[in-house]
Formats: structure tokens, sequence, C-alpha cells
């Protein structure tokens, strides 16, 4: 394809509430296809992009007709993640119940042939490079390889564009060139793209055809900022937690947990910091995190929960969940995006949603050069049969 004119043209998988749609249409990208199997998602999406009804196709996946898929030059897939994740149930892509919706992708892209999108943007959390001992992301590669794609892979935590910890594993997969080595150059790549993990993968897996994009090193991780995406809610707000509930999550911490929590309380100014409740060996615990920046958002569905807020000082302590405008903010959404969802409705889907800021990243960093090197003047690197 090399001189080709590529539109930046986009079929959205896994849609959602349209995050990544948020993040490559700051890049200068247009989806033109979007499917997901929720109906409430359609409506939350819809209610930012009034035109989603004329694209966006609310079927399970594996019911999509391909010939019915326009045709684009970059599909998206962020597949669901709960067979995959550590805090799901690891069940793998084959036996998932809901992972294996990456075979529905598979399914289309295959059927649409030499008419399938040069380029393929895929997501998912850590444990895609876990599940399995690893042999779900092998098999997620050769799958794509086997449909001619070469495929660069990276780690990207969300916390070097927002105050949110919450790293992801990219795969950028093309059928756009096939020249120069690309093995040795994913393996030297700096820490903040090659989680240790991914470059032990890599390692075990040299016999599948990868790429390197010439990645720049991202932002820096950042140390504050959730303080600043706090709604502030009224005393009398009824989402604050009664005194009791409040004594109750403080009984559920440890000592030092605690301390820290009671360490704020005396502090001149109100903070505030996350929490979750976990299960340990000894119970029930409220773990507090003892920085500016949340955890990683997530949604009852794949077996953790919601994330909580203490506010502390001035003598007080005060719990909350977090709203879904808080978590919202969290995934670089803007606050026109109305929320007119049930609130738990809305945490889940923002809470199962991608970060758009990382997305505009990888769009203005590994997309635009991808499109960029069909012309013959940029060094992209390829993987080739001697391993690189």
């Amino acid at each position: 394809m090399r001189g080709t004119l590529l539109e930046r043209t986009v079929a959205e998988y896994f849609a959602g509430v349209g995050l990544v749609r948020l993040g490559l249409e700051a890049a200068g990208w247009r989806v033109v296809f979007a499917n997901d199997i929720s109906p409430q998602k359609f409506e939350m999406y819809q209610g930012f992009f009034p035109d989603a009804a004329k694209y966006y196709v609310v079927r399970d996946i594996f019911e999509v007709d391909p010939a019915a898929v326009p045709r684009t030059t970059l599909a998206t897939c962020s597949f669901p993640c709960i067979d995959l994740s550590l805090a799901g149930n690891m069940r793998g892509l084959r036996e998932g119940a809901h992972s294996s919706a990456f075979w529905g992708f598979v399914r289309i892209i295959q059927s649409q042939g030499d008419d399938a999108p040069p380029i393929l943007l895929l997501e998912n959390v850590n444990g895609w490079l876990y599940s399995n001992r690893g042999e779900d992301f092998r098999l997620t590669i050769l799958s794509l390889n086997e449909l001619g794609y070469a495929c660069d892979v990276f780690t990207l935590d969300a916390r070097r564009f927002v105050p949110q910890s919450r790293p992801r594993v990219f795969v950028v997969a093309t059928r756009l060139l096939w020249a120069e080595r690309g093995y040795r150059q994913l393996l030297e790549r700096p820490k903040s793209l090659l989680s240790a993990r991914l470059r032990e993968t890599l390692l075990a897996n040299k016999d599948l055809r990868w790429f390197a994009l010439p990645l720049p090193e991202p932002p820096p991780l950042l140390r504050e900022g959730l303080n600043r995406l706090i709604e502030p809610l009224p005393e009398d707000d009824p989402r604050w937690w009664s005194e009791y509930e409040t004594q109750r999550h403080l009984a559920m911490m440890s000592e030092r947990h605690r301390r820290y929590v009671e360490h704020l309380a005396r502090g001149e100014r109100e903070v505030y910091r996350t929490f979750y409740r976990r299960r340990r060996s000894e119970g029930q615990r409220a773990e507090v995190r003892a920085d500016d920046i949340a955890g990683c958002l997530r949604t009852a569905v794949g077996g953790s929960g919601k994330q909580f807020l203490v506010r502390a000082g001035r003598g007080r302590i005060r719990m909350r969940a977090m709203t879904a405008r808080e978590y919202a903010r969290l995934q670089g959404v803007p606050d026109e995006y109305p929320i007119l969802a049930p609130e738990n409705q809305a945490l889940t889907a923002f809470g199962d949603a991608v970060c758009a800021p990382v997305i505009e990243w990888i769009a203005r960093n590994a997309l635009a050069p991808l499109l960029d090197a069909v012309k013959p003047s940029l060094p992209l690197a390829l993987f080739d049969d001697d391993g690189g």
C-alpha cells in the first residue's frame, strides 16, 4: 500500500460509552461504525454523540454481519477483560464467557478479507499477559499473524495522563508494511513502555511476527491530581455515609492504614484519598492509598468492587463512594459529557472503559507515524524470519 492515501476512518468494536472515540477524534480520526452488546452503554454514548444511531449497532459481536461494516483504515478492539483480569475469574480466551468475544472480532476481520482494516488497535488489562500462563496472549498475536498482520505491543499507564493508576497492554497490528526487522527494538524500549512481564512474554514468543514503531517516551507518571477532580458535595448530601458506616470502615483498616487516616484528620486542610474493600486472610480490609492518585477504576462485574473516598482534615473523617462524574474525569472525559444514566450503570460504564487521553497519545505517536510509514522515508522496523 505504499503511496496510498489512507483516510482516518474507524470501526469501533466493544465501543462502550465512546472513550476510544474521544481519544481518536482528538487526533483527527472519524468513527463510521461502532458496535457493543449493551443498550445502556449505547444510550450514554448517544448522549454525547447524537449521530450515533446512524452507525452504532447494538448487537452481540458474533451476530454482526461483516458485510454491513464499512471499509475503514482502523478497527479498535477493547474486548472484555473479565476472563483475563487478575481481579476477575481468569478463565481465558477460550473458556471465558466474556473475553472469548475476541473471536467475534476475529471472525469479522477474517470475513472482510482484503477489505479488512490495514491497522488494528487492541487493548486489555495486564492479566492478558498472564492468563493461562501466557498462552492467551500468544494465541491473540498468532491469530492476528494468521490474518496477515504484524504486531507491535507496549504497556502504558493512564497515570501518565490522569491521576488514576491504570496500566494496560496495547497491540497495534498492521498489514501496511513488510520490511526491516523490529524484534530487537521491542526489547530495547524503555520501562515506561515495556513492563518486565511484557519483556518475558516477547522473549517467549520470538517466533511470532512483530514490528516496532518508533514510539517516543510517554509523559512521566503523575504524582498528584485526584483532589482537583473531586466533586465538592454538600455536607448534607445523602451520598455521604453515616457516622456508623465511617467508623465501621475505620475498624476494617489495619493499624497502619487507620493511623494514616487519623493523621490526615489532624491536618489543617481537608484532603481526599481513595480506598477499596479487599478480602484478605484475616478478613475484609479497607485499604487506603497514601497518595493523591486514584486506584484503578473497576466494575462490580469482574469480581472487584467500587472505589471509595475518605475525606480527612480539620478534625473530621467522612467517607462515601466515588461519583460517576469523578469516574468520568479520571478517564479523561470532559464535564460536557452528560451523565443521565443511573449511578451504578454509569460507574460500570466508565469503570469498564479506556482512558481517552491514552488513546489520543497512541493515535498521535503510534497510528499517525504508521500512516506516514506508507511513505518510504520513515525507518519503521519489522520482524523477519531470522528473529530480528
